[in-house]
């Protein structure tokens, strides 16, 4: 075979070799890693394309080899590789970024991509590649509208996963044409949301439960608070995967989230993260003002916790703990019933000893003795973190057995000594917590881990059987 003849191969790397955008990945790994210079620097060049994936791959120092490949576009790549033609790299992602991505992939040349001054998309791409190989002298492989003015002037298009707009606008070039599957799928979207951590959001009606109130204008009020509490914590949760992409990828688990592996876009993620705040606070606004400003200080709290709380020894326990404890105080808030101090005084240690079971769960878990990633614990402080889940869980103890002293109690339950028996009920369950955790048996979030673990859900029943039975007794 004359291997001179054959016309080399171009690639585009953004959701075409790769299963992302190397831009928004460095983006979010910036962010996390140096917040102020990130976002000073995304400022500044805010109109500048180039300046900005620039100093983004600068700041991020993205680490390229963990990012999600296309399989298919690989293998066509190795093909022609076999076939004796040329593999070229073309982005417009940054110079330092594509080279990097070149050498994982073992694909020596001279690799085509933005610098600090020039943006090669588009037009830029397609003059630079007529430059080099001429017209109809390259094949291409790429997968957004832009990239129709590369086809071009391409011999063949490979075109990932095209919209009805690409494969008219193919049609019109009258180019041999290969389609590579792409896009993405709504329900791996909704798999971001994490749905099922939903089910956290009934602690809002603990205010209602704990005054003994049936309203259904309260139940109504707090129900639409729950729903708001949700699609906050789902803004949230978009945006901590996104800041946690280097970290998912690394795990044995959370490697599989959407995003981490590629599966649904990260603009898409984040388009859907802003949605989905806005429309919590107007649910919660509709409600009541106060309980709007709650959602915002919760999703605050959260996003300052994604950006660099969690990176911080013990201060992410307090700040789980208290992202827990405001849900109590929103319930109350919805519900226009005042949250209990007892009830406050008691959930917040509750939760401290989960986060702490959080931690030492993924500890237990841990391959190595390094700092878990994107955490400040390493496997050196399961004790210390066994140790503070104990005494949380003792001082909630203590806080129920204290409360069925007061006046508060008598008020309400009658079977004053069938409320205090409760107590070791709750023990038993904070023992099958913490020790599931420190054995590392339990899932990676302890309040999933309870709501499918039997023997805790049946403690749980024995406790409100014991609540009610109490509750029973008022005349």
């Amino acid at each position: 075979m004359n291997t001179s003849a054959l016309k080399p191969l171009v690639i585009d790397v953004d959701d075409s070799l790769l299963r992302t955008d190397m831009l928004l990945e460095s983006f979010w790994t910036a962010l996390g890693k140096d917040t102020p210079s990130a976002l000073r620097a995304t400022w500044d060049h805010f109109s500048d394309r180039a300046r900005v994936k620039h100093e983004m791959a600068s700041i991020s120092d993205l680490d390229v080899a963990r990012l999600p490949l296309r399989d298919e576009v690989v293998t066509i790549a190795r093909e022609a590789i076999d076939e004796g033609r040329e593999v070229i790299l073309a982005s417009g992602s940054d110079q330092l970024l594509v080279n990097r991505l070149a050498e994982r992939l073992e694909l020596p040349g001279d690799h085509l991509a933005s610098d600090s001054v020039v943006n090669l998309t588009g037009t830029r791409k397609k003059n630079a590649l007529v430059e080099r190989f001429g017209k109809d002298g390259f094949d291409y492989i790429g997968d957004s509208a832009i990239d129709l003015r590369v086809w071009s002037d391409a011999a063949k298009a490979y075109a990932v996963g095209p919209t009805r707009r690409i494969l008219n606008g193919l049609k019109e070039l009258k180019k041999p044409v290969q389609v590579i599957p792409g896009g993405w799928r709504f329900l791996d979207l909704v798999k971001a949301l994490r749905p099922h951590q939903w089910i956290k959001n009934v602690l809002l009606l603990l205010p209602l439960i704990a005054a003994h109130r049936t309203d259904t204008t309260g139940l109504g009020a707090v129900l639409l608070a729950m729903i708001a509490f949700s699609l906050a914590a789902s803004s949230i949760y978009i945006v901590n995967d996104l800041m946690d992409l280097d970290a998912d990828r690394q795990h044995e688990k959370k490697r599989h989230r959407p995003f981490a592996a590629g599966v649904v876009p990260i603009r898409i993620g984040m388009l859907t993260s802003v949605l989905l705040g806005v429309t919590a606070l107007a649910i919660s606004a509709a409600v009541d003002w106060k309980l709007c400003a709650l959602v915002a200080i919760y999703m605050t709290l959260s996003f300052s916790y994604s950006v660099i709380l969690k990176r911080q020894r013990w201060v992410d326990i307090w700040v789980l703990a208290i992202l827990y404890t405001l849900r109590v105080v929103a319930g109350g808030v919805a519900a226009d019933v005042a949250a209990s101090g007892w009830l406050i005084a008691f959930v917040f240690p509750v939760f401290m000893a989960l986060g702490c079971v959080k931690r030492l769960t993924e500890l237990s878990r841990a391959k190595n003795r390094k700092r878990l990633p994107g955490r400040a614990y390493a496997k050196r402080d399961r004790l210390d973190l066994l140790n503070m889940s104990i005494v949380s869980a003792m001082n909630a103890n203590i806080i129920f057995l204290t409360y069925t002293y007061s006046e508060t109690a008598y008020r309400l339950y009658a079977g004053i000594w069938e409320l205090r028996w409760c107590v070791i009920p709750i023990s038993a369950w904070f023992f099958r917590m913490i020790s599931t955790g420190w054995n590392g048996s339990q899932d990676y979030d302890p309040i999933v881990f309870a709501i499918r673990d039997r023997t805790g859900l049946v403690l749980s029943v024995i406790v409100v059987l014991g609540l009610l039975n109490a509750a029973a007794w008022v005349q």
